[in-house]
C-alpha cells in the first residue's frame, strides 16, 4: 500500500514538473507579437486547438505563454521591429477576419534583431470596390491593346451612358486623441531592449498630472479640457533617465512631424529612446517598501529591486552609492534581517534597538546584502546613512513618509 501511495506521489510530481517544463518552453521571447486571441493558464489546449484550426484554415499561427500576464497568446507573426509589427497589424485589421488583431509587446533584451519581410499587401483586386471593378477591368485591358483607329460616334456612346447621382459624401471626424489609439513605446536603441516602465500624463497648460498609464500599451489618452490642448508626457523607466514628450490633444496629426511620434495605419505612436544614467545621476527606489521599523523589504519591493538588479548586470563597470533615509531623529525598536537571510518577510528577524542613522544604514544595507545574493560583487556598491537629516517634505506634513526612502547614485559607468 506505502508503495502505492509512493507512485502516485511520483506520478503527481512528474506531471507537474512536465506542465512547468512545457510552460517554460512556450514563453514568449522578448519582441512584438501580432496577436488574436488569449487564454488562461488553464486553458493552453484550448490555444493549442484554436493554433491548428487557424492552420487548418491556411492561416500561419503559434501560441505561446507570457508570464508578466499570466496568459497564452494566439498570435500570427513575431517581429523584432515594433514599426513592422504594427503595419501589419494594420494589414491584418483590413482584412476583416481578425478586426481585433492587437500587438502584445514582451519586454526585455531582443537577443538577434532578424529582418522580417514586409506585412502581405492587400491584393488590388481586393481593394476596388465592386462597382469599380468593370472600369478597373476596362482599364486593364485597354493597356494591352493598341489604340483603337476606328472613329467612335460620340453621339451614340452618349446614348448608351446611364447617368446616375453621386455617392453620398461622408464626412469623417477629424482624427484627436479622443478618438484614436495610442502606442506608448519605451525603448533603449543602444542594446536593443524593450523597457517596462510607465509614463506619466500630465495637463500642460495647468502643470497639473492627470494619470499615469503603462508604457508599451495600447490607450485613449485623458483630454486635458484646456484651451491648447497640449499634453505632456513623462517616462518614468527605473534605471533609465526620464524622456519628455508633448502632443497636441485636439490637432495630433500636426505632431506627426515631430521626431518621435510616427502615425502608423490609425494609430499614433510616441517613442521614448531610452538612456540608462550616467555618472552623478542619483534616483530614489521609490518602489522598495520596508515593515514598520524595519531593516526588512516588503515582497513588492522585488519588481524595482531587479531593475537596478538588471542595471548593474548590463554594465559590469557601474558603481553605486546607496544612501539610506529616515523621517525625523527617531530612536527606538529596530527589527533587521536573521541569520535565515529572509529579505522580504519577518520570520527568523531580530529585534534591537537603534537610533534613525542606524535604521537608515541597515535598510540601504539589505539591498546590498540582496544584490550580491544575486551575483554582484561587495566593491561596486557603496553605503550611506543620513538618517532623517535630509528630509525631501515636512516630517509632520502629509508626504511624510516620502522621506523614508533609498536613492541611489550613479559613482562610475
Amino acid at each position: 500500500m506505502k508503495n502505492f501511495a509512493g507512485c502516485l506521489l511520483l506520478t503527481a510530481l512528474f506531471l507537474i514538473n512536465t506542465s512547468f517544463l512545457v510552460t517554460q518552453s512556450k514563453e514568449l521571447t522578448p519582441g512584438y507579437y501580432v496577436v488574436v486571441a488569449a487564454y488562461a493558464p488553464s486553458r493552453e489546449s484550448a490555444a493549442q486547438k484554436y493554433v491548428e484550426e487557424l492552420r487548418q484554415q491556411g492561416t500561419t499561427a503559434e501560441y505561446g505563454y507570457n508570464a508578466s500576464k499570466k496568459l497564452y497568446f494566439v498570435y500570427l507573426k513575431y517581429f523584432t521591429s515594433l514599426k513592422e509589427s504594427l503595419l501589419y497589424m494594420t494589414a491584418t485589421r483590413k482584412q476583416g477576419k481578425f478586426k481585433d488583431a492587437w500587438v502584445r509587446v514582451v519586454p526585455g533584451y531582443i537577443a538577434a534583431l532578424q529582418k522580417t519581410p514586409p506585412p502581405a499587401e492587400v491584393k488590388p483586386q481586393e481593394a476596388i470596390p465592386a462597382n469599380e471593378s468593370g472600369q478597373q477591368q476596362q482599364q486593364n485591358n485597354n493597356n494591352n491593346t493598341t489604340p483603337a483607329t476606328t472613329p467612335v460616334d460620340a453621339s451614340a456612346a452618349t446614348d448608351s451612358i446611364e447617368v446616375t447621382d453621386n455617392d453620398p459624401i461622408v464626412q469623417y471626424n477629424p482624427m484627436t486623441l479622443g478618438n484614436t489609439e495610442v502606442f506608448l513605446s519605451l525603448y533603449n536603441a543602444r542594446n536593443n531592449r524593450i523597457v517596462d516602465g510607465y509614463v506619466q500624463v500630465v495637463d500642460t497648460e495647468r502643470s497639473k498630472a492627470i494619470t499615469r498609464v503603462k508604457g508599451n500599451e495600447y490607450l485613449l489618452l485623458p483630454d486635458p479640457k484646456s484651451k491648447s490642448g497640449q499634453l505632456t508626457l513623462i517616462c518614468e523607466a527605473f534605471g533609465y533617465r526620464k524622456v519628455q514628450q508633448e502632443i497636441n490633444y485636439p490637432l495630433p496629426l500636426a505632431d506627426t512631424v515631430k521626431p518621435y511620434i510616427d502615425l502608423m495605419g490609425t494609430t499614433l505612436v510616441v517613442n521614448f529612446d531610452l538612456v540608462r544614467y550616467h555618472k552623478g545621476d542619483i534616483t530614489t527606489l521609490y518602489n522598495v517598501y520596508f515593515f514598520n521599523d524595519a531593516a526588512v523589504m516588503r515582497p513588492e519591493s522585488t519588481y524595482e529591486l531587479n531593475s537596478l538588479l538588471q542595471l548593474l548586470q548590463e554594465n559590469p563597470r557601474y558603481k553605486i552609492r546607496l544612501h539610506g533615509h529616515t523621517n525625523g531623529n527617531y530612536h527606538g525598536k529596530m527589527i533587521t534581517m536573521g541569520p535565515d537571510k529572509n529579505f522580504f518577510s519577518l520570520d527568523g528577524s531580530k529585534q534591537g534597538m537603534g537610533s534613525a542613522k542606524d535604521l537608515s544604514y541597515n535598510r540601504a544595507s539589505i539591498i546590498k546584502d540582496y544584490l550580491i545574493s544575486k551575483g554582484i560583487t561587495t566593491d561596486r556598491v557603496e553605503l550611506k546613512a543620513w538618517g532623517g537629516k535630509r528630509p525631501i517634505y515636512d516630517k509632520r506634513g502629509p508626504n511624510a513618509q516620502k522621506n523614508v526612502r533609498v536613492e541611489v547614485e550613479i559613482l562610475e559607468e
